[in-house]
């Protein structure tokens, strides 16, 4: 993309090089190559393939909840802390509830949550990481003092203190998991770029009149895309984690709302006498977080530029 920029850049107007669409062309099979060698990656990477197929089947499930749950979110029987049976595989609830069905459909909450609070995370992160990495100086002291200052608190500490001030609610704890976890985001993609903004490729930029803005987002970024993947597969997780601690403490989602949080947040009170409210509920969360550290471990390990011969 550098080079074609490059190209257009310093052609005068109609003025035909013949060999700039040979030269187009083969930069197009190149990254056609790459983008194979990535998917053979992928494939022969078993935790990313296995964290992959897994995410998708909870994705699947997330969509198609209302038409697999055998109970409505709402729909309470006679059955009061049933234990699992075949009626209700996973038991009940103290008010009725089929659990098997409240899993099922706070899985689109926890994965609505974790999914946006880490897009969040990722534009408000790269956006100071990178402007931070490229001007330097005092904008690059006063981003990094920010983000040292968000770092200084745990991020469901952060999350906590944020929800408390602006109240429960999805998208006030949405809100909160983006600003609790956009250091990472930060750090990394301001590393790679005080790196990147002396390469040749973004020092030619400058020499030709390449605007700051356009550099940044057509030449630093994409070359920064592939720590930015993995940390937002797991950014996913910790969002996950954090609206269900946030839900667990009674000050996540609305109460009324089928999630695993609001689940293990009941069987507080019934633990002793009704385990499976506990550890269902549990076992979704912890599935659900395995799979994104295995994509995310896998994508890492299939993105090293040290494979890129492979």
């Amino acid at each position: 993309m550098a080079d074609q920029d490059m190209f257009e850049s310093i052609t005068p107007p109609g003025f035909v090089d013949r060999s700039a669409g040979e030269r187009l062309e083969q930069l197009g099979e190149e990254r056609t190559a790459q983008g194979s060698r990535f998917l053979r990656r992928i494939k022969s990477e078993k935790k990313a393939f296995l964290g992959l197929i897994l995410v998708v089947l909870l994705a699947f499930i997330s969509i198609a909840g209302p038409w697999l749950a055998p109970y409505g979110p709402d729909n309470t029987t006679f059955d009061l802390l049933a234990a699992p049976s075949l009626h209700h595989p996973m038991g009940t609830d103290s008010f009725g509830h089929d659990l098997f069905s409240r899993v099922i459909l706070g899985t689109r909450v926890s994965f609505t949550v974790g999914i946006v609070g880490a897009l969040l995370s990722m534009i408000i992160g790269v956006t100071l990481g990178i402007v931070a990495g490229y001007y330097g100086g005092w904008i690059d002291n006063l981003s990094m003092r920010v983000v040292d200052l968000i770092w200084a608190f745990p991020a469901i500490v952060l999350a906590m203190g944020l929800v408390s001030i602006y109240g429960a609610g999805e998208r006030n704890v949405i809100l909160a998991i983006g600003l609790a976890n956009l250091v990472a985001f930060s750090r990394i993609v301001r590393g790679e770029v005080l790196s990147l903004r002396e390469a040749d490729f973004t020092l030619a930029a400058k020499s030709i009149g390449v605007r700051d803005w356009r550099i940044m987002l057509r030449h630093l970024l994409p070359n920064v895309a592939a720590p930015i993947i993995v940390q937002t597969t797991l950014t996913v997780g910790f969002g996950i984690l954090t609206e269900t601690g946030l839900t667990f403490l009674g000050l996540g989602v609305n109460p009324a709302t089928p999630t695993w949080g609001q689940a293990l947040n009941e069987s507080r009170n019934f633990i002793h006498q009704a385990w499976w409210l506990a550890v269902f509920p549990g076992i979704a969360i912890g599935f659900t977080v395995l799979s994104l550290n295995l994509m995310g471990d896998g994508l890492r390990d299939a993105l090293d530029v040290r494979n890129v011969n492979d």
